[in-house]
């Protein structure tokens, strides 16, 4: 079968502790290979405990995917003396390395899916990645302007129209036009996941959805419109709905997903409903993408009290939708 790239992340923060520790679950089925640095990984298996061979390998066929060890595609080979839970750049050089492989070799058929654990944004500025996180890597070097990212978990899904930007320069990216795309990606994503007619509620951006009005215009005269013509279209779009309450609706069954504006307007009532069970998906992107929905944790980081529970779940959710048959 057909193996599933993850990338280790950030090199100084949680990734590869949580990377080794859903190598070594026997809930994992899938033969993975693990794009990243062997030496780093085999310091952070002191504090992972996983007892994995870490294997080093240039190419995919020499992965042998044998019990008991961790075939490593090497990309880097940082010092021993790199620092844990610390911004560097180095580290954050060595993550778009991991990502930008894994591109390649999705785009050349090579592997099913590709799953990612954290990076840091920091890291990646610092390093003078042109990118403020995975999604945008994905997007651009996959040739992919349809994109958007998802979240979701076993309660609600989310699907962002504006994602990793300042809050003032989101609300003018916010677009008749763009929102009409992102109504009509989640529609199309959601159909191909086994739903012929996805209910999507499209969150407002003003309080109370702007209360007709009253608290600002960008709910009647930029989402409402795209919500019609998506209507048009045949697709079951409504709102927008007040952000306060549209979340619980989803919860409850009333839609099978919310479009939010803005990212914490999104990812806040996701995360809320149990972090270390959600999945980051970037819809859009010609292979399979999906990620833990959390960040680098450089505060435990190197104390053994990472959770791999997500990246553990993100590897099952591409498993499912890059299995063969998989709509």
């Amino acid at each position: 079968m057909t193996p599933i790239a993850i990338t280790m992340g950030d090199p100084c923060g949680i990734g590869p502790e949580i990377t080794l520790r859903t190598c070594a679950d026997p809930r994992r089925t899938v033969p993975v290979v693990v794009i990243g640095d062997p030496g780093v990984l085999t310091r952070a298996d002191l504090v992972a405990g996983t007892g994995l061979t870490i294997r080093a390998i240039s190419s995919l066929d020499q992965a042998t995917h044998a019990p008991g060890t961790v075939d490593v595609l090497a990309e880097s080979d940082l010092p021993d003396d790199l620092p844990l839970g610390a911004l560097d750049a180095r580290a954050g050089a060595a993550s778009y390395t991991y990502v930008r492989r894994a591109i390649q070799l999705a785009l050349d058929n090579d592997i099913r899916a590709v799953v990612t654990a954290p990076i840091n944004k920091e890291a990646l500025r610092l390093a003078g990645v042109p990118y403020p996180g995975h999604t945008e890597i994905l997007a651009d070097l996959s040739g992919t302007t349809d994109y958007a990212m998802m979240m979701a978990n076993d309660e609600v899904r989310t699907v962002l129209v504006t994602v990793h930007q300042s809050l003032r320069t989101a609300l003018d990216a916010i677009t008749t036009d763009r929102e009409l795309d992102i109504i009509r990606l989640t529609h199309r994503t959601l159909q191909r996941g086994g739903l012929a007619a996805p209910r999507i509620a499209v969150a407002g951006l003003n309080p109370h959805a702007g209360e007709n009005g009253l608290f600002g215009r960008e709910d009647l005269d930029v989402i409402a419109p795209a919500i019609e013509l998506a209507q048009r279209e045949g697709i079951q779009a409504s709102g927008p709905w007040p952000a306060d309450t549209v979340f619980m609706k989803a919860r409850a069954g009333h839609f099978d997903v919310v479009v939010a504006q803005y990212h914490d307007q999104g990812l806040i009532p996701v995360k809320y409903l149990g972090i270390e069970h959600g999945v980051n998906i970037t819809i859009g992107l010609p292979f399979v993408r999906t990620s833990v929905d959390h960040g680098t944790a450089f505060d435990i980081t190197g104390l053994g009290m990472a959770d791999h529970t997500s990246l553990l779940t993100a590897l099952r959710q591409a498993d499912d939708l890059s299995a063969p048959g998989h709509p």
